[in-house]
């Protein structure tokens, strides 16, 4: 780490504590040549897979149109948004820890439904529907089915 007052490359850390809930860390650090001290922070710099879509079109993942989908399957729903943002973080580890470059929105569809089901199965159905196309009700009929099974 460089001094922002004279630029000398060499610094030690004085004092480290972690914030943000453990996702960052605070470092004092003090410059061995000036001898000035100044404060660092350090986040981990998470990846998020490209999403493939079914028409093979490439885009960077786009964590705003996941919660806009979800938020409009649990319109008028009792669900907390509390929930809601920790099934979102769910989604995101769960795509992180595929490993992968590029993943296929086919997958990200499923993800938002297992959590759906989890938070709200009318939320789910309502996803489910939209998200598979169903023509007529008795394809609603067979997922309630299944759902409930």
């Amino acid at each position: 780490m460089h001094c922002p007052f004279c630029s000398a490359v060499d610094t030690k850390v004085i004092d480290s504590r972690l914030v943000s809930e453990g996702s960052s860390v605070r470092r004092r650090r003090q410059c061995l040549m000036c001898h000035e001290r100044f404060t660092t922070f350090e986040v981990a710099e998470l990846v998020m897979p490209r999403v493939v879509k079914s028409n093979d079109v490439r885009e960077p993942f786009n964590e705003d149109k996941l919660g806009s989908g979800m938020m409009k399957a649990l319109e008028k729903r009792p669900v907390n948004s509390d929930d809601v943002e920790n099934a979102i973080s769910h989604i995101k580890t769960q795509l992180r820890a595929t490993g992968e470059r590029e993943v296929p929105s086919k997958m990200i569809g499923n993800l938002v439904m297992d959590e759906l089901k989890k938070l709200d199965k009318v939320a789910y159905i309502r996803f489910a529907s939209v998200y598979r196309s169903f023509e007529d009700i008795r394809e609603f009929g067979e997922e309630i089915a299944r759902l409930q099974d």
